[in-house]
């Protein structure tokens, strides 16, 4: 089914959205009231994980983490004309030890208080270590451990030094570790306790530091979320007095949810209805984005993809300028897992191009054509934050494969369900009848950009080296690089990392995201930084 007859189908779909009152049925008195609070759309079927780790992926941090909870360290989100940077959150310092680099001390901020009431202090930060690194810690949390645990590959241990002074190992030299720590957010030791020691019951009471307080949370439909006016840091304490933030998945419900009223914001509209939006008088908000999507191939025995023709031809034969008009400009093509403008970039041999010739000349020297194709299948999302358009894309790619002998059947899944096979691996249950997976991804460092994926030693589901690839010469230039505290030379060894990912074809890149956002006139203040972690506190 094309795109526009998706929109065309979607448009009648008026109803009221889970969780909201019809937009005809609110009185004045509402619609006075409802002045105070911002209605947002999100991307989701389902409210992220309100214990402390999000799951849903990185899109989520922005909903249920950067919202009640803080990291230890934070990134800089107020700024959207540059790269944000690392910044303190509930660590004001972070170093590693000159005599042993492999030990980093924190300081922690003075006078900040849990939501509950309770102070924040190192045993909280040694609790929360425990409670997803630690399986025999008591109040060990496998769902949150499940979110977070490979985002923190290189520790090894933790201990409280002081009241407010906590010191991490990791197990190797690493130079790029404080960028881990963006994720790792802090919940309530003593509201966990109150609560009679139950991550059910702490799900809907949550206790962070965070800017938003959770006032109210419908499973599968929205959560509620109110202004912490004691917040620790005044530039964060958030302008709207609360935020509803209402699941609804499909880009064409969103959008017209939009233009009816019942919600003020959403991300990722459908790329048809734009035009109608922009017409409406919202206002359209995109910015550079540190994010791909692509697809993630088995190198394991017996997949098709060991054979590096028949990856190159995957790459080639896709137009991405096609996708890029699909979305209606709210993509950029991907030649590679970072823009050409990122310093990790290199100058890889292998040009990513739409060349539908070279491809098929490499299939039918591996043995395919369109008369005897390659035939496989692939896992992917129905949906989701981070994932675009994701059917519509996947299909319009299957279009471009098949014209060249590459036939895929795509088994579509929930994204949480899509994230469980990522960590799993290639060689994990979910993955058993499938070739390549379709998460796409956030890419602000070299960890996320580029080593979790191609390091031996981060192979799921110890990371998300799905592929199950392995090379010394890509082990040594990595290892090099976090090594060194020579940030230069770090971007320099990046760079040859990804030329090698690109040169060797490891994956297939089809497009970045611009991640757009769409405002109604009464929306103001928003900073879309050049991440996907963003500030809802900005919103007014």
């Amino acid at each position: 089914m094309s795109l526009s007859r998706r929109a065309l189908l979607g448009a009648s779909g008026l109803a009221a959205l889970p969780g909201l009152p019809s937009p005809w049925a609110v009185s004045p008195a509402q619609a006075q009231a409802a002045e105070r609070v911002i209605r947002y759309g999100i991307s989701m079927a389902d409210i992220p994980q309100t214990t402390g780790q999000p799951d849903r992926g990185a899109g989520a941090y922005q909903f249920t983490g950067y919202t009640l909870y803080d990291p230890l360290i934070a990134w800089e989100m107020d700024v959207a004309d540059r790269p944000g940077k690392l910044v303190p959150g509930l660590a004001t310092s972070w170093e590693a030890d000159p005599a042993d680099r492999k030990k980093w001390t924190l300081k922690l901020r003075e006078g900040v208080t849990f939501h509950d009431g309770s102070a924040f202090d190192a045993d909280a930060v040694v609790w929360n270590f425990e409670k997803v690194l630690n399986p025999q810690a008591p109040h060990f949390d496998n769902r949150q451990a499940a979110q977070v645990r490979p985002r923190l590959p290189s520790v090894a241990a933790w201990r409280k030094l002081d009241a407010m002074t906590v010191e991490v190992t990791t197990k190797a030299v690493d130079s790029i570790f404080p960028y881990q720590l963006l994720w790792f957010l802090i919940s309530s030791p003593a509201q966990y306790e109150k609560l009679g020691r139950s991550w059910e019951r702490f799900a809907d009471q949550p206790s962070g530091t965070g800017p938003f307080r959770l006032a109210k949370l419908v499973p599968r439909a929205s959560a509620e979320l109110v202004r912490n006016p004691a917040y620790w840091n005044p530039a964060r304490v958030p302008k709207a007095e609360r935020i509803i933030l209402v699941c609804a998945p499909e880009a064409v419900t969103r959008s017209n949810a939009l233009l009816t009223g019942q919600v003020d914001f959403i991300e990722t509209p459908a790329p048809d209805m734009v035009p109608r939006l922009r017409q409406s008088g919202a206002r359209i908000i995109e910015n550079v984005t540190p994010h791909v999507w692509n697809y993630h191939l088995s190198l394991l025995e017996g997949s098709p993809w060991r054979d590096i023709r028949l990856r190159k031809a995957a790459n080639l034969a896709i137009d991405r300028d096609g996708v890029v008009a699909l979305m209606n400009g709210l993509a950029k093509p991907a030649v590679g897992v970072v823009d050409p403008t990122s310093p990790w970039f290199g100058n890889p041999s292998f040009k990513i191009r739409h060349d539908p010739a070279e491809a098929r000349r490499l299939l039918a020297e591996a043995g395919y054509s369109t008369r005897n194709p390659l035939k496989t299948k692939f896992i992917v999302a129905t949906g989701g934050s981070g994932q675009m358009l994701s059917m519509p894309i996947n299909e319009y790619v299957q279009q471009s494969w098949r014209e060249v002998g590459i036939e895929v059947e795509f088994k579509p899944v929930e994204l949480e369900v899509l994230y469980t096979c990522w960590r799993q691996g290639a060689t994990g249950e979910l993955a058993r009848d499938v070739t390549a997976n379709n998460v796409a991804y956030v890419t602000s460092d070299p960890l996320y950009a580029l080593i979790r994926f191609f390091h031996s030693k981060q192979v799921a589901p110890t990371g998300v080296n799905w592929s199950h690839y392995s090379d010394a010469e890509m082990d040594r230039l990595i290892d090099t690089a976090t090594s060194t505290f020579d940030a230069a030379e770090v971007d320099r060894l990046m760079a040859r990392v990804h030329e090698k990912a690109v040169d060797e074809a490891l994956l297939v890149f089809v497009v970045h995201d611009t991640n757009p956002h769409v405002a109604t006139r009464t929306i103001r203040g928003y900073t879309q930084a050049q991440h996907w972690f963003q500030d809802l506190t900005t919103l007014s």
